[in-house]
């Protein structure tokens, strides 16, 4: 009797032995559909910042981003998505209802769900919705509810200028958002950050330290602070560009790695390597790139999604406007057509001389003539020393010369600005800005 008593006690010890060691494993290792263990849940903000068939890129990347985040895990309530939604149906839209981010690429528009589109993309919601809290004026209500030890992955696409990028009817300074980073971080809202921007000088949203390395955000931008990001992936029967080269590289990486391996780093390495249009940076607390990349996209392993292999017919963001109707002049047929085609290439490129113009008359006031001072002020590209004075300037400029988000050629001039706010004041600069434009605000300079 003792004998079995004995026996039967040691299996019992050995199955409490056994149960310990698979519930130590199962609390270490990732869960499979999202990186929830130890209560950490996965968050993501996705927005496309711009409207207009010319901009569908911006639209079809986040859609991409959307449907990746999906398939690896992350539920739909803690992923939000904020996109003008006006490319689907466009009426340049041969397809209408099919929205995709590669040459003959699947449909990424079905299962979307949007919740913040038209008007309501706008700096102040997505400031809202990053903080919890739900906007005023509509949309699902759907915010970034994240906790102190939850993960945060943010991902922006549009244009951008030197210290801020682009929404539909405004902008957002990239001081707003660094101070909104902060205050998160003080309050407890988040464990760990994670931001992907793509936009020109969209390095400059994070640079010179604005984001600090101690308020656990680790951000990567498709180009310098300095210079342009590229559209890529011409559609010749869509006749837009489909993607954006910074884009479209991290997230074909995400469709084929093994999230649960790669490390966030990995993976700026990667496509800061097939990105040879610009150059891709890294800022904020860099030990965050030690992390996998499964704990910011999500850890459910899926079957790779490969992408065939077309040219990127890669061409300078800024200049897509021109490039679309350059394509389409060379493509055309019809005598009438390819006429009426050019006739709207020299109306943009007239209108984008009127704006250099401008912006050539406002320095030749501010430097009294002086040819040399207005090159180097023409030319230069500081980093902006004096945000109170590059961002009264820049509203000033919009709210009388170009409105900027109606006018994104405009945000290519934006460098002046930040130049002469570092030996003139502000108030010398409007001076000369309301001197010069004396008409109402001119928008559509694309």
């Amino acid at each position: 009797m003792a004998k079995s008593l004995n026996v039967f006690l040691s299996r019992i010890g050995y199955l409490c032995a056994l149960w310990c060691v698979v519930r130590a494993y199962q609390h270490e290792a990732p869960s499979e559909n999202d990186y929830s263990d130890h209560g950490v849940k996965l968050w993501a903000l996705l927005v496309a910042g711009s409207n207009g068939y010319g901009n569908y890129r911006h639209q079809a990347d986040v859609c991409h981003a959307y449907h990746l985040l999906r398939r690896h895990g992350i539920p739909d309530n803690r992923i939000v998505v904020m996109m003008y939604d006006d490319i689907a149906y466009a009426e340049e839209n041969p397809t209408p209802g099919v929205v995709v981010n590669h040459i003959n690429g699947s449909n990424l528009y079905p299962g979307m769900i949007k919740d913040y589109t038209g008007n309501l993309v706008t700096p102040e919601n997505f400031l809202d919705v990053l903080q919890g809290r739900r906007p005023r004026d509509g949309g699902t209500g759907k915010v970034i509810a994240s906790g102190p030890g939850d993960h945060v992955f943010v991902y922006f696409a549009d244009h951008g200028a030197p210290g801020l990028i682009a929404f539909p009817n405004d902008v957002l300074y990239a001081r707003n958002l660094s101070d909104v980073i902060r205050k998160m971080h003080s309050r407890g809202q988040f464990g760990k950050m994670v931001i992907y921007v793509e936009a020109c000088e969209s390095g400059s949203m994070f640079a010179d330290g604005l984001l600090p390395n101690n308020v656990s955000v680790y951000a990567t931008t498709a180009a310098d602070p300095d210079e342009s990001s590229y559209a890529c992936y011409w559609d010749p029967i869509r006749q837009t560009y489909l993607g954006d080269v910074y884009s479209v590289k991290w997230m074909e990486d995400s469709d084929i790695e093994n999230l649960r391996k790669e490390t966030l780093i990995d993976q700026f390495n990667i496509v800061r390597w097939e990105t040879n249009t610009s150059h891709v940076q890294e800022y904020g607390d860099l030990r965050i790139g030690t992390m996998t990349v499964s704990q910011f996209q999500g850890g459910k392993v899926t079957e790779p999604v490969f992408h065939p292999t077309v040219p990127l017919d890669a061409v300078d963001s800024r200049d897509v406007p021109v490039a679309i109707l350059e394509k389409k002049i060379e493509a055309a047929a019809d005598t009438h057509l390819k006429n009426a085609l050019e006739g709207k290439l020299e109306n943009i490129l007239a209108n984008r001389s009127l704006l250099r113009k401008t912006v050539s008359e406002i320095v030749q006031l501010l430097t009294y003539g002086n040819a040399d001072e207005a090159g180097m002020l023409l030319t230069a590209k500081k980093r902006i020393s004096d945000f109170d004075c590059y961002e009264k300037v820049v509203d000033s400029f919009s709210s009388k010369c170009f409105e900027l988000a109606a006018s994104p050629y405009a945000l290519s001039q934006l460098h002046v600005f930040a130049t002469a706010c570092d030996t003139i004041e502000a108030s010398e600069i409007k001076a000369a800005i309301s001197a010069v434009c004396t008409s109402p605000a001119v928008k559509g300079i694309v």
